[in-house]
């Protein structure tokens, strides 16, 4: 599902929302999320999953196409963990 089909979900199932307003509250979600991973915080949606941002060391790797050997500097990255209850409804079949 896309960004825009989340919007459009939101708007057919909720009718007093406006194509606008979902926009308005999907992109302050996001935002929101993202704002608190800049910041070092950790964001838990109860039976949704987490995020969190983890930190990756600096390594050598290999170019795939030249076969040389580069620096890979230090970075952080956000991470998702799945929570228990979305775990479970996936696996449902």
């Amino acid at each position: 599902m896309t960004k825009s089909e989340l919007i459009e979900q939101l708007t057919t199932e909720n009718d007093v929302l406006n194509k606008r307003e979902a926009e308005l509250i999907v992109n302050s979600i996001f935002d929101s999320i993202g704002s608190a991973l800049v910041g070092g915080d950790r964001v838990e949606i109860r039976g949704f999953g987490s995020f969190t941002v983890r930190e990756r060391d600096a390594r050598e790797a290999r170019n795939p196409k030249s076969g040389d050997i580069v620096q890979i500097s230090a970075k952080k990255t956000p991470f998702f963990k799945t929570g228990k209850e979305l775990r479970e409804r996936v696996n449902i079949s």
